[in-house]
């Protein structure tokens, strides 16, 4: 018997503790709260650190050679090289003629030519579709550490 007061007892403790915690938090808003969910605008461009321009993929001349981070390059990879993210960053990349995506690691630095923001492997291109094309407008969105396994 004492045991099922303990329990009721309790329960009625923790949604009086409820209340007490939801009074207050209604109490603490100020003007500095979020806007109502209707009230956000949405928007389909691309989040402020993603980045749209021109991919190309390296020349099967460059196989076997290093990478800026001292890999040796393999065409069948899912690498890139870009200007600025550091090494082991993961980014999505997707052909915005087609949709089609791929998640490729940062290893080497460039691509030097204007208007391109990304150089991949062969095999990444080829994911994407623009093989015969030899580049593609693209976005890419940089994905957070630990992206991978999901």
């Amino acid at each position: 018997m004492n045991v099922s007061l303990g329990l009721v007892g309790a329960l009625v403790l923790g949604l009086a503790l409820a209340r007490i915690e939801i009074a207050f938090c209604q109490e603490a808003e100020t003007d500095n709260a979020p806007a109502p969910l209707e009230e956000l605008e949405i928007t389909s461009e691309p989040a402020p650190s993603d980045q749209t321009g021109l991919a190309a993929f390296y020349h099967a001349t460059f196989q076997g050679r290093r990478t800026a981070n001292g890999e040796a390059f393999d065409h069948k990879g899912l690498t890139a090289a870009h200007k600025t993210l550091p090494f082991g960053t993961l980014v999505r990349v997707i052909n915005l003629r087609n949709n089609k995506s791929v998640i490729v690691r940062v290893n080497d630095r460039g691509p030097q030519q204007p208007g391109r923001v990304i150089d991949l492997t062969h095999r990444a291109a080829r994911i994407l579709g623009f093989v015969h094309k030899g580049m593609a407008k693209v976005v890419l969105e940089i994905l957070p550490p630990g992206a991978a396994g999901k």
